[in-house]
C-alpha cells in the first residue's frame, strides 16, 4: 500500500511540472522479461532432462506409497496382524524416502535455478540499459507497480528481443 501511495504521489507531482510533458516514461515487467527470454526457455527445457529422471522416480514412489496407503485403508481391519504391520512399516518407509528424496530434488532444482538467474541478470540488466537509452526513457516503472499502461508504453518485449541478441 505504502508503494502504492508513493507512487501515486510522486505521479502527481510530475503531472503538476510542465517538464513532465516532455518526459519520456515506459514500463518493464522485469520477471516477464528474464522467463520469456530464449536463454531462460532452454534453460526450463534442460532443467527438465536433468532433473525429468528424478521427478518420475519420485511420482513413482508416491504412487506406490498411495497403493499401500489405498490397501491398509481398505482392507487393514481384515489382515492378518504380521500383514498390516509389514504393510505399515512399508509405508512409513516410502514415505520417508519420498521426503528425503523430494526435499533433495527441491534443494538441486533451487541452486540449478539460482546458478541461472546469476548467469541471466547481468545479460537482462545489459538489454534493459540498452533498451532505456536507445529508446531515450526518462523514467521506466516496473510493472507491478503501475495499474494500468497502453501497449506503447510497455518495453518488456524490446527488452526480450534485446536479451535474445546479446550473446
Amino acid at each position: 500500500m505504502r508503494k502504492l501511495t508513493q507512487v501515486v504521489l510522486f505521479t502527481a507531482a510530475m503531472l503538476a511540472t510542465p517538464a513532465f510533458a516532455e518526459m519520456r516514461i515506459a514500463v518493464l515487467n522485469y520477471q516477464m522479461a528474464l522467463l520469456e527470454s530464449g536463454a531462460a526457455k532452454k534453460y526450463a527445457v534442460d532443467a527438465e532432462k536433468k532433473f525429468g529422471p528424478q521427478l518420475s522416480k519420485l511420482k513413482t514412489l508416491e504412487s506406490s506409497a498411495k497403493s499401500i496407503q489405498d490397501r491398509l485403508v481398505k482392507g487393514g481391519d481384515k489382515m492378518q496382524q504380521a500383514e498390516r504391520e509389514r504393510l505399515e512399516l512399508e509405508f512409513k518407509q516410502k514415505a520417508r524416502d519420498f521426503q528425503f528424496q523430494s526435499k533433495e530434488l527441491n534443494e538441486a532444482k533451487a541452486i540449478s535455478d539460482r546458478d541461472m538467474l546469476k548467469q541471466l541478470k547481468p545479460k537482462l540488466d545489459k538489454a534493459v540499459e540498452e533498451v532505456i537509452k536507445k529508446g531515450g526513457y526518462d523514467l521506466v516503472l516496473e510493472r507491478g507497480a503501475v495499474v494500468d499502461v497502453k501497449p506503447q508504453f510497455d518495453i518488456t518485449r524490446q527488452v526480450i528481443e534485446r536479451m535474445n541478441q546479446l550473446r
